[in-house]
């Protein structure tokens, strides 16, 4: 698993003025917050009087992840839902290791789980997707490669990046697109994404330039795109060498483009991003939650955070509606998220929109809203 990013206000460019604003938002339970998912299509309005589920959060409370974990945990009892033994959905500590989450997945089975959501990391994923049995497994990994065998991935994959800067940029008119990523099993995964996105939408991809500098790297772009430059260049990794390869693309005039990686800095303060483009979790959506977990814990929310908190409200409804099972997740009407509507699909996978931001001088602004 590729660490996910952190959301910053800063990051995405919402005004603070809106903080009294939307802390009027935050006064409910988080079913309120995400008030589109109870309508799931061809669902009552109410659930059956009585129905309620039991789900597990497996959060790394202990070794190397631990202030992620806590973070995880605080986000599932965002409104005062109850996270104890015993609740509609409880925190078991997962550790940093795979036994360690094999552990904790046997406990929430044994305490009448429902449904596992977590862990965190991808090996660890494999091993309780092994005894989870029917249970499914709802793992926050980003590793794609996990789903399948009840084990269904719901963090934010480069596929999903992929397909909305890119979608985004084809509609304005950019179909010719480089990408450049390091030499990396990751960045080997975010260019296969490109490739994917790019053959849904009509959009040719150049072969990958697979680079850790800046040296040389218009020359190998416009040899990997048939001898002119591209409309547009995938820059998805923050990292290494990625300011200067910023800086060489603006200065050749070609429309940069990012992924949800892009959250975890502050992309207007890197001079050569401005006017670029990327894909991230709607601002607006988030900023409800990012301002109830801030007040609650004193910390700024993070990807990861959205995700446990998306993760444990579509578990606590899907248990009141007596539809905590595989079934429950691939209903064809989808849920809708802080991070975005979303829905899961046969093969484990989470189709995922996200919106597609605008980086101006001193701030980032909405350009492309998720859909549904």
């Amino acid at each position: 698993m590729s660490e996910h990013p952190i959301l910053s206000r800063a990051a995405v460019g919402i005004p603070l003025g809106r903080r009294r604003f939307l802390a009027g938002l935050c006064g409910t339970s988080g079913v309120t917050l995400l008030g589109g998912c109870a309508a799931l299509s061809g669902e009552p309005a109410l659930p059956p009087a009585g129905t309620i589920g039991r789900a597990a959060l497996l959060a790394p409370l202990s070794g190397a992840q631990t202030s992620i974990g806590q973070i995880m945990q605080a986000a599932a009892s965002v409104g005062g839902n109850d996270i104890g033994p015993g609740a509609e959905v409880a925190v078991y500590d997962s550790g940093g290791s795979d036994s360690s989450a094999v552990t904790a997945a046997r406990a929430a089975l044994a305490d009448g789980a429902q449904m596992l959501l977590g862990p965190l990391l991808s090996g660890q994923s494999r091993a309780v997707g092994a005894v989870a049995g029917r249970v499914p497994v709802v793992a926050l990994t980003n590793d794609s490669t996990v789903a399948g065998n009840g084990v269904f991935v719901f963090g934010l994959t480069p596929l999903q990046s992929a397909r909305s800067v890119i979608g985004f940029a084809n509609q304005r008119g950019k179909r010719r697109i480089g990408v450049v990523v390091p030499t990396s099993p990751f960045g080997q995964l975010q260019a296969n994404a490109a490739q994917a996105a790019g053959a849904a939408v009509g959009t040719t991809i150049a072969a990958p330039v697979v680079t850790d500098s800046a040296t040389g790297l218009i020359t190998a772009l416009t040899a990997a795109n048939g001898g002119s430059a591209p409309d547009a260049v995938y820059l998805p990794i923050v990292g290494g060498a990625f300011d200067a390869q910023a800086a060489a693309l603006n200065a050749a005039g070609i429309q940069i483009l990012g992924s949800d990686q892009w959250s975890s800095i502050v992309p207007y303060r890197v001079p050569a991003l401005i006017g670029a483009w990327f894909a991230a979790p709607d601002p607006i959506r988030y900023e409800a939650f990012a301002l109830a977990l801030e007040e609650q814990t004193g910390q700024e929310a993070g990807i990861l955070a959205g995700l446990a908190f998306d993760a444990v409200e579509m578990a606590r409804l899907l248990g009141r509606i007596g539809q905590q099972n595989r079934a429950g997740l691939l209903r064809e009407g989808g849920f809708d998220g802080v991070l975005g509507p979303y829905r899961f699909t046969e093969s484990g996978q989470c189709d995922r929109a996200l919106a597609v931001l605008g980086v101006q001088s001193g701030a980032t602004t909405l350009i492309g809203a998720t859909g549904a």
